[in-house]
């Protein structure tokens, strides 16, 4: 009963009403059909918790005719559904590489979102990992979507053969959309699809900032992406945003001023340690301006006030 076992034969001589779909449909459409049953089962409910009998009723066929499409049972089914969710997935990362990369990224985003909305706990669980239903084969199409995710947005940076740091970087950002994504499903898709959006955008942007700060190549690909944006766009709505913040930050971009001296600036001024002179040559520097100090001011400090035991009045110095 949980799909596991070996195919049922089905009834000779049935003419049900799945029979008689069944000789209304060609191959391809039945089994398709089948993969869109439970693609929507799997949208609801975690795969280990859906049966092939719920496939069959959701599809109104009977059960064997599910293991006649598919004799290795439900493991075999949720991998052709996973890969054709799979393929729906890769197909919302295709986009022409025309205009601004935020608007462009911004349409991927739109598509993406839309599909993690129709997929819902499925794709939960898919991405979560540890399902019954999970094989080698299931988390190699999941990576498959991955690497094609972080393919289409190297195409449109038009960078062929990417450094470890951009790499990094791509990679890091997909795993937050996915992050993401699955927090808004927990969250019962708040908030809107579209303000996750332009968050994810932001997001892009900003770590590739960060790693431009400390990369060539991904400064040269972040600059010749930011010539091509247009200030009524995401990537001109977040300047403005992020210039906003600098008047908060000023403080911040002295700082390795105040360590460093640039050259010719005059240097603050360093406090004499109190005590009798440096022995040594004197400097040859010039002498200070100013008034020369008095004899009482050039001699030694005097001793502390004496205690009762040395019995030496004031004003007499300690030979």
């Amino acid at each position: 009963m949980n799909g596991s076992g070996p195919a049922p034969t089905a009834s000779r001589g049935r003419r049900s009403g799945p029979g008689a779909a069944y000789r209304r449909l060609t191959v391809e459409q039945r089994r398709q059909q089948l993969l869109d049953a439970a693609l929507t089962l799997f949208a609801e409910r975690a795969p280990e918790e859906v049966s092939l009998d719920d496939v069959a009723h959701a599809a109104g066929v009977s059960r064997p005719l599910v293991y006649r499409y598919f004799p290795g049972g439900k493991p075999q089914l949720y991998e052709a559904a996973l890969r054709s969710a799979a393929d729906r997935m890769e197909q919302c990362f295709a986009e022409p590489r025309t205009g601004p990369l935020t608007e462009r990224l911004s349409r991927v985003l739109d598509r993406y979102l839309a599909c993690v909305d129709e997929y819902g706990t499925g794709f939960s669980a898919l991405l979560r990992g540890g399902s019954v239903a999970e094989t080698a084969r299931t988390s190699a199409i999941v990576d498959e979507v991955r690497r094609a995710a972080a393919g289409q947005i190297l195409l449109h940076l038009d960078v062929p053969r990417p450094g470890l740091r951009l790499r990094t970087t791509l990679r890091t950002w997909i795993a937050a959309v996915e992050a993401a994504s699955l927090i808004w499903i927990d969250e019962e898709k708040q908030p809107p699809a579209d303000q996750l959006r332009a968050w994810l955008l932001d997001h892009f942007v900003a770590l590739l900032a960060a790693t431009a700060a400390g990369d060539a190549e991904t400064r040269g690909v972040l600059r010749g992406a930011l010539r091509r944006e247009r200030p009524d766009g995401p990537g001109g709505d977040l300047a403005r945003r992020l210039l906003a913040l600098l008047p908060d930050s000023g403080h911040l971009l002295g700082t390795a001023g105040d360590a460093t001296p640039s050259a010719g600036a005059a240097s603050p001024a360093v406090p004499r340690p109190a005590g009798p002179p440096p022995s040594g040559p004197p400097s040859s520097g010039p002498p200070p301006s100013g008034p020369a100090p008095s004899a009482s001011a050039r001699s030694t400090p005097a001793p502390p006030a004496p205690g009762p035991a040395d019995g030496r009045g004031p004003g007499k110095e300690a030979r």
